[in-house]
């Protein structure tokens, strides 16, 4: 099975040379040295819907198909390189933006916490020069950005977590009867679990 480096490197055979989709495409390829590029890239293919013109139905389909990325990761291309160009407009402008760009990873954090309003316009001003010119490792520094700027914890639904915990029991007292090896006793506490969580199920539903 081919690798997705050898589908794009046919796909840039195969389109016209020098066109602005041979370029994506080449971007793509780079990708991992690169982001920045090709955030900006997929952006302008996503803004002007160029992908139609190539004979995709969506964006989504486009990037999957010729350029073997998930929308998941243009979304994060996409949505990284605008925040380095809301911030950082005249730098993005020049031609050797791809390698002054920070981290892909370092620059996700700080997108997501101005998502969230944890990031204000003169924090990152505070904190711009860690991440120009940087001198931790990208792991370093993400995690210490990260811990700067925490995402909140996921609440979890009581109702929908019982549930799983009921049919965890259930399973559990099912594979204990199968084994007559078990003893009984065991069996029978089993099965009182799963009967006292399906209770705790159903007052939950009620409430």
């Amino acid at each position: 099975m081919p690798t997705a480096e050898e589908v794009i490197t046919r796909k840039v055979s195969q389109v016209e040379p020098g066109s602005f989709r041979q370029t994506v495409l080449l971007a793509a390829r780079r990708f991992k040295s690169s982001w920045a590029e090709l955030g900006k890239l997929l952006q302008q293919v996503r803004n002007d819907a160029s992908y139609q013109d190539w004979g995709y139905p969506s964006f989504e389909a486009y990037c999957l198909s010729e350029l073997r990325i998930k929308k998941q990761t243009a979304d994060k291309l996409t949505r990284n390189f605008g925040f380095l160009e809301k911030h950082e407009p005249q730098v993005m402008r020049t031609p050797e933006l791809a390698e002054a760009a920070p981290a892909f990873e370092v620059v996700e954090v700080l997108a997501q916490a101005e998502e969230r309003g944890q990031l204000s316009a003169s924090e990152y001003k505070s904190i711009r020069d860690s991440i120009w010119n940087q001198e931790k490792p990208t792991s370093e520094l993400r995690r210490d950005l990260v811990e700067r700027f925490p995402a909140p914890e996921e609440k979890v639904d009581g109702g929908v977590e019982l549930k799983r915990l009921w049919a965890t029991s259930k399973r559990l007292a099912a594979e204990l009867h199968s084994n007559r090896r078990v003893p009984a006793a065991i069996r029978e506490r089993a099965d009182a679990l799963a009967a006292d969580l399906e209770e705790l199920v159903a007052a939950k539903a009620e409430a």
